[in-house]
């Protein structure tokens, strides 16, 4: 909710979701559908779903339902938006997605292991978007794909948590700021909220 609202203090947004759309990202009919209504081209788009599900501490806690759900939500359902968004990007001038991942997704940066579903479906997430990113170059040479990190941010699920937290809306400002100063040459990376490369 605070990206669409910080995008509308810039201009025209179109939000969709699953509460007030039916917007259901595990569902490519339901995806189809809602992106096959839009018309026009977008020049910015912010692809923010995602679960948390119940994360494992220990590799006895896995669970195969639980993990495909992790897939579904947190990697798959951003791919098929992707999939059926390249249509409504422009090929000639500037146009910028963001995904948002996690840096718990990060191989390299997993120093504690655990939440091993979590983990493995934003590391999954990653490649996808990064995949797609060489493949729309070819065709609009001007976009610019990224998977964001977007920091702590203050909710209820962090309260407690020791690391450094921000409003939602000053988590959108970051995470805007980021995605519109990325450059071509740049797409398909992996960054956070202040603009560094997380590694993969």
């Amino acid at each position: 909710m605070a990206l669409a609202d910080e995008l509308a203090l810039r201009g025209k947004v179109v939000a969709l979701s699953r509460s007030g759309d039916g917007l259901e990202v595990t569902d490519e009919a339901s995806v189809a559908r809602l992106l096959g209504a839009l018309s026009g081209v977008f020049d910015l788009v912010v692809i923010a779903t995602g679960a948390l599900g119940r994360p494992e501490k220990a590799l006895r806690a896995l669970d195969a339902a639980q993990m495909a759900e992790q897939f579904a939500v947190n990697a798959i359902g951003p791919a098929l938006v992707i999939k059926h968004l390249v249509r409504l990007l422009p090929k000639d001038r500037p146009a910028r997605v963001g995904v948002l991942s996690a840096r718990v997704g990060s191989i390299g940066d997993n120093a504690l292991g655990g939440w091993y579903s979590y983990r493995a479906a934003k590391a999954a997430l990653n490649q996808l978007v990064h995949t797609a990113a060489i493949e729309i170059a070819r065709s609009h040479p001007q976009a610019v794909l990224a998977c964001l990190h977007p920091g702590t941010v203050v909710t209820e699920f962090t309260e407690g948590y020791p690391a450094a937290k921000v409003t939602p809306a000053v988590s959108a400002q970051n995470l805007l700021r980021v995605l519109t100063q990325l450059t071509p040459a740049e797409t398909g990376g992996f960054y956070d909220w202040a603009g560094k490369r997380v590694p993969w």
